[in-house]
């Protein structure tokens, strides 16, 4: 399709005050109906100890201005079920990674030490299916904790003030995931975390934002043909 006689765009910037509170993305901003947080921190120690904690938020719009919200939080520290140490190293470090300033997403592994497997997750993904949301299983609780009985490995969640961190702590260092909104003093963020100073050990973090979009009507089809006919013209 090519359009003639287009007149010449006009281009005028935009300050970071009304960009800040610009929200959703491309030709409706209503296209997000729902919305699922998944958060959960695995660390396995060579000697059977386990920490585990996650965190869900879901998020729905299923009727109308009444929004369905539903959450989720349980942590673990189990073991250990076999002889040998914890596999901490004395002689290994990692640190400054928790010292780091996140606007955006960030994803930091610090690892010192022999034989360690330690992996940041992220996915994003969306879908328009009106069930996306349903099921899984929620407690609504705000918060859970766990530890062993000399308080050397710790597993905490904690969904508060609009926003989900977790957070493992064990003799050979810490596993974090934060998602925080924005706020007047600081942008919104998605942090992970590893910090791994030790022999042997089997860290995860696992993070997924399941996105949640409204049908696409008729009328909203054609916008999209409309706008991308407009972005393929050739203009003589």
């Amino acid at each position: 399709m090519v359009f003639e006689d287009v007149g010449a765009l006009k281009l005028q910037p935009v300050d970071d005050a009304i960009l800040a509170n610009q929200t959703g993305k491309g030709i409706v901003g209503d296209i997000i109906s729902g919305v699922v947080i998944t958060l959960l921190s695995q660390w396995q120690l060579p000697n059977g100890a386990t920490a585990v904690a996650s965190g869900s938020l879901a998020i729905g719009t299923n009727t109308p201005n009444q929004p369905n919200v539903q959450f989720n939080s349980t942590a673990s520290v189990t073991g250990p079920n076999m002889g040998g140490g914890s596999g901490a190293n004395r002689n290994a470090s990692a640190t400054g990674g928790q010292n780091v300033s996140v606007n955006g997403v960030s994803q930091i592994t610090q690892v010192a030490g022999n034989g360690n497997l330690g992996t940041n997750q992220a996915l994003i993904d969306f879908d328009a299916s009106p069930g996306s949301l349903a099921g899984g299983s929620y407690n609504n609780a705000t918060s859970a904790a766990a530890s062993n009985s000399n308080g050397s490995v710790k597993a905490s969640v904690s969904l508060a003030n609009g926003g989900i961190s977790i957070s493992l702590q064990t003799p050979s260092g810490i596993a974090t995931q934060t998602i925080a909104p924005s706020s007047v003093l600081q942008a919104g963020k998605i942090a992970q975390l590893l910090q791994i100073a030790g022999n042997n050990q089997q860290v995860a973090n696992q993070l997924q934002l399941h996105l949640q979009t409204q049908p696409m009507s008729a009328s909203m089809l054609r916008q999209i043909g409309v706008l991308q006919a407009l972005q393929n013209t050739v203009r003589r």
